[in-house]
């Protein structure tokens, strides 16, 4: 007589379909569910050694506390929960809006966002990755910000028993290859650009850029508090921003704001000497702020910034950028984005010999590598100054 099957260790019997023999199927009861009826699962295999096989991996799982939470759960909705219950305090609202972009343009409805969770492998997220490089020509860091945000994603997804292994830890970036250049403005066209928004509104922002090398952020966000006339010298605080809103409930949705939030690093929080002249400039700069207000009268916002619309209010970086764009055109010099007047600053203090890690914190980089690496172009010729210096040295 057969021995008794503990409890849960489940039948093994061929099964059939249409009447023809399709392979094994193994039994095992898994609990009971609210009204007390026992709940079976059921393992198939081609063979009955399948079969079993499938089924002790399931138990074994089940003992040490590694079966998924959720077995039908996808990517794309394990994301959106990973983002909008997890992170939503923690991330800075910048990081937040990129994190729902990607989300929106690369996980939601696509060929791994549709995939359950518990069946994704390295193998599928290489093979998406190659192909939005290779037939959508992403670049490679575009598969980098999207790899940034799965990893992490998956990592809670282990730890809540989602999924075993976090599949992104096998997975092969493409390099990056080409790196651009940065951009500079020559001393000529520095000087071309300076004279040639002599009576712009943006005049004083302009030169306080190339004078400080603030970004474009920190610029508008900057307030009257936070200049010292006294000691000629400014503090970086905060930065402007404009986001994408968030929608749980719709994450397709595209409606941007522009937002206050705190620099990016502790190392952007900074204070910032600024020339003399610039001072100056600053100074007439808010006598014709005050100008600006009383024309507008009460519909001024007065909300301390420095550089605010015409009425008073924060600032839109894409009307900043066009103005600059014109600017560049009456000047009559090639285009080049905003930033290049922050690596334009940087590039003076460099031809100045300004030491490296002074540099860095001018700038407000959290690594000296970072600032290294972006100025290699310069580095190489401040070495052979220094070498110049000790020349005279080995006279014979």
């Amino acid at each position: 007589m057969p021995s008794k099957k503990a409890n849960g260790e489940g039948s093994v019997q061929k099964y059939y379909k249409d009447g023809v023999l399709k392979g094994w199927r193994t039994t095992i009861t898994i609990g009971r569910d609210d009204t007390g009826k026992l709940v079976r699962k059921q393992f198939y295999g081609k063979t009955k050694l399948d079969a079993i096989k499938k089924k002790d991996e399931y138990m074994n799982k089940s003992a040490a506390g590694l079966l998924p939470c959720d077995e039908k759960i996808t990517l794309q909705e394990w994301i959106k929960i990973w983002l909008y219950e997890y992170r939503i305090n923690d991330l800075r609202p910048s990081s937040l809006a990129a994190y729902n972009s990607l989300y929106k343009n690369y996980i939601l409805n696509s060929q791994i966002g549709m995939r359950k969770l518990k069946d994704l492998k390295s193998t599928n997220i290489q093979a998406y990755y190659n192909t939005l490089v290779k037939d959508k020509h992403k670049t490679p860091n575009t598969i980098k910000s999207i790899n940034k945000m799965l990893k992490p994603a998956i990592n809670q997804a282990v730890k809540e028993n989602y999924i075993i292994i976090n599949p992104c830890n096998n997975v092969i970036l493409p390099k990056i290859t080409n790196k651009k250049e940065i951009q500079i403005f020559t001393l000529e066209e520095e000087e071309k650009f300076l004279k040639s928004i002599q009576d712009h509104r943006n005049k004083a922002l302009f030169i306080l850029v190339l004078g400080t090398g603030l970004r474009i952020g920190e610029v508008v966000a900057l307030k009257w508090s936070d200049i010292d006339f006294e000691n000629n010298e400014l503090k970086i605080q905060r930065t402007f921003k404009r986001v994408s809103k968030i929608n749980i409930e719709n994450p397709a949705e595209n409606k941007t704001a522009i937002i206050e939030q705190e620099p990016k690093t502790k190392s952007s929080k900074r204070t910032i000497p600024v020339p003399l002249n610039i001072m100056e400039e600053l100074k007439k700069h808010k006598k014709r702020q005050i100008e600006e207000k009383l024309k507008s009268g009460d519909i001024y916002v007065n909300n301390d910034l420095v550089f605010p619309n015409e009425l008073g209010e924060p600032t839109d970086t894409r009307n900043l950028t066009r103005s600059y764009e014109r600017a560049l055109k009456k000047a009559k010099i090639d285009y080049r984005n905003f930033h290049a007047l922050r690596h334009t600053y940087a590039t003076r203090l460099f031809e100045a010999d300004v030491p490296l890690k002074t540099v860095q914190e001018l700038l407000g980089h959290a690594d000296i590598s970072t600032t290294a690496n972006i100025y290699t172009h310069v580095l190489p010729k401040q070495k052979i100054k220094a070498v110049n210096r000790i020349n005279h040295l080995f006279a014979l």
